[in-house]
């Protein structure tokens, strides 16, 4: 997944890069929204990681107390 977000990101900074160079806003404001998308997608991998973490550490410290 971690492929995806940063090609969001990229792919959005190259629309954002374009749009400012022709004078294009709708296409800044597209490359800006791949950017958000990318960053967003990011995020929610890095929450689930967090989360199977603890989860993990809770199922070990429940097998020790058997």
């Amino acid at each position: 997944m971690g492929d995806e977000n940063a090609m969001d990101k990229a792919k959005g900074k190259a629309k954002e890069m374009m749009g400012k160079a022709t004078g294009d806003d709708r296409k800044k404001g597209e490359g800006r929204a791949d950017q958000a998308k990318g960053k967003a997608k990011g995020a929610l991998d890095d929450a689930k990681g967090q989360a199977q973490g603890m989860r993990d550490s809770l199922k070990d410290k429940g097998d020790r107390s058997s």
